[in-house]
């Protein structure tokens, strides 16, 4: 008759046991993995995809058609990046831009400015919007939602008196009975229409720097590490004996500042100032800050996540617009993105109970 020995049973059941240990591990860095990279396998996916059903994807002149149409984009949604890292939303930034455009047209068309005036002046309306923002958030304590509304609504009722609600181009009739005689500035449309040794255009050009400026500032500074503690826990920073209502204040001003840019950018491009210039802009803008979220399984607003959720999309939507696909499911796929974005960022990112 056989014997077991009992001291081999827990070496026996010991083995089994670290494999299954070793495999879960192995499973849980696959999954982390796939979770981190997930909007850059995609990304990837994407261009090979439609670099086979149509090679003319891949070309160069493609690609940069693709960023400068993102630029905007890209730059609205890094300043809703920072206005969510301080736990707020910035609503106005579509109607900011739009104004931009118009108050841009408006400045060269019917008060002769140049390029030069033209810019720090439309700048500056940007970070005065933003500083109106943080006045009713910050010390009138409006929620910044209502706030940001608000403000959407104003601008967007605003834009349109100076002109009695018509397009402003060379030419216009005021509602006074004149005409305006001024025109574009030819350096201000270099801004929208100029590209650096024929390839790399202007507005590509800035969307990069606002990349890596907010990269460095959110990132690599210690206004940065307040901004993001400010959004987590706004009592504790404020404790700790940072200024909650400065950087509040500075998160919307960027946010004003750079809708201003992305308006500018869009003015210099198609040389009018259209009344429906900013009309999916806060979507599409919001929409980069979130899908932004599943980057790199940051789960939270980040900069580079922004610029990468938007050339994501962009490429989306140039990819099936060069398939022939019809225009009206361009805003089914964002949805469809986003939403998918989001299920993997908060969903599928839970550890298991």
């Amino acid at each position: 008759m056989t014997t077991i020995d009992d001291d081999t049973l827990p070496q026996a059941s010991a083995r089994p046991k670290a494999s299954l240990q070793a495999d879960n591990g192995r499973l849980a860095a696959f999954g982390a993995f796939l979770r981190a990279g997930a909007v850059f396998i995609l990304l990837t996916a994407l261009v090979i995809g439609f670099t086979i059903a149509e090679p003319a994807f891949i070309n160069i002149a493609n690609l940069m058609s693709i960023l400068q149409a993102v630029s905007v984009v890209a730059i609205l949604g890094a300043g809703v990046t920072v206005t969510l890292a301080v736990g707020g939303f910035d609503l106005s930034i579509g109607a900011v831009a739009a104004s931009s455009v118009m108050a841009a047209s408006y400045a060269m068309i019917v008060w002769h400015l140049d390029a030069y005036v033209t810019v720090p002046l439309v700048l500056a309306f940007g970070a005065l919007i933003g500083l109106v923002n943080a006045f009713l958030i910050v010390r009138l304590k409006v929620p910044d939602l209502l706030a940001t509304l608000a403000m959407m609504f104003l601008l967007s009722g605003l834009q349109l008196i100076p002109t009695a609600g018509r397009s402003i181009s060379a030419g216009l009739t005021l509602p006074d009975g004149s005409k305006a005689t001024g025109a574009y500035d030819p350096a201000f449309l270099l801004i929208g229409r100029y590209s650096i040794l024929g390839t790399l255009p202007v507005a590509v050009v800035l969307m990069a720097v606002v990349a890596v400026a907010l990269f460095i500032l959110t990132e690599r500074t210690r206004i940065g590490r307040l901004l993001f503690a400010t959004g987590g826990n706004e009592v504790a920073t404020r404790l700790a004996g940072a200024s909650t209502v400065r950087l509040k204040t500075l998160a919307y001003v960027i946010s004003g500042t750079l809708a201003a840019l992305g308006g500018i950018v869009i003015a210099a491009r198609v040389g009018r100032g259209d009344v429906s210039s900013g009309g999916s802009l806060l979507m599409d803008s919001v929409a980069a800050a979130l899908i932004g979220f599943a980057v790199l399984n940051l789960r939270r607003p980040n900069v580079l996540g922004t610029i990468a959720g938007a050339v994501f999309v962009g490429v989306l939507l140039n990819g099936l617009t060069m398939l022939n696909a019809p225009y009206y499911t361009q805003d089914f796929v964002k949805g469809a993105v986003l939403v998918g974005a989001l299920a993997l960022t908060y969903g599928l990112g839970r550890s298991n109970p």
